[in-house]
């Protein structure tokens, strides 16, 4: 397994100096740094090729993270939407390609956050599967995991189970077509997360982590040490990302519904130590 963590931990916006997050992550001893997806499109060339020359300098692999925003739902009932939301994910690969970042993650068969004003749970799903497809053939051609992410009933209706999230896979019948699990939304979710885990199986090529909470894992009550022992059981070997939102303000903020202070008053020195405490952690959890 190699060990990531989300840019935004220390930012209060969707967006920041990845070259410089690069070089923090790779400090603290993370193998994987984790960006928004959305930025690659207006990156100039240059920029792109600065960032993967310092990844590659570093040895931290790049993921690209994603949430896309309603006029890109590729389940939505406008085929003019849908196009765009393919248009706009297809741009982000061929982006991506260019960085070496190998894989695309999030809530890519539809928007996010959801505003539930259309329930039509069947629909959306039967519309996301056909772009899916589409998408899937280009994350094929490109050498790109497309891993769909599962996440809570208060963000989706759509895919909220590992059981939903492969079913959905199978419908979409694609190799580069994965999921993503999240054991904060898991939480939420599924009776035993280490069974759910199990169940996503061979499909499973990401995993989000952090508490129930959202702080740093090993900081709460999960079951982290049966959480690594069902990855092991199923040979898992990509990237465990973690995806901590411990401060108020700004668009993240606000998205994550962070209302009071989690990081215990922090200083930036301490979240830095905190988190380097908290891979330390999984990293002995998680061994084989």
């Amino acid at each position: 397994m190699k060990f990531g963590t989300l840019y935004a931990y220390w930012t209060h916006d969707w967006t920041g100096d990845y070259k410089h997050f690069a070089r923090k992550a790779s400090e603290i001893g993370f193998d994987i740094l984790e960006i928004s997806a959305g930025d690659l499109i207006a990156m100039p060339e240059k920029e792109l090729c600065e960032l993967k020359a310092i990844s590659k300098e570093l040895g931290i692999e790049i993921t690209s993270n994603i949430g896309p925003a309603k006029k890109y739902d590729v389940a939505s009932p406008d085929k003019n939407v849908r196009e765009a939301g393919i248009k706009f994910l297809s741009d982000i690969m061929e982006k991506m390609d260019k960085l070496d970042s190998r894989s695309l993650v999030g809530v890519m068969y539809t928007y996010w956050p959801n505003d539930f004003t259309d329930l039509d749970k069947e629909g959306a799903w039967a519309r996301g599967v056909e772009s899916v497809k589409r998408l899937g053939k280009v994350a094929g051609e490109l050498g790109i995991d497309y891993c769909l992410e599962v996440v809570n009933r208060f963000e989706t209706h759509i895919l909220n189970t590992a059981e939903e999230g492969v079913r959905y896979c199978k419908d979409v019948d694609c190799p580069s077509v994965k999921l993503l699990l999240d054991t904060f939304h898991m939480n939420i979710e599924e009776d035993n997360l280490a069974d759910a885990i199990r169940l996503a199986g061979p499909y499973l090529a990401h995993l989000h982590v952090g508490e129930g909470n959202r702080k740093l894992p090993g900081t709460g009550h999960l079951p982290w040490r049966d959480i690594g022992k069902a990855l092991n059981d199923i040979g898992y070997n990509k990237g465990v990302v973690m995806e901590p939102f411990v401060t108020m303000g700004g668009k993240v903020g606000e998205d994550i519904k962070v209302w009071r202070d989690l990081s215990g008053n922090a200083t930036p020195e301490k979240m830095d130590e905190d988190i380097k405490k908290s891979l330390m952690f999984l990293r002995d959890a998680f061994a084989r």
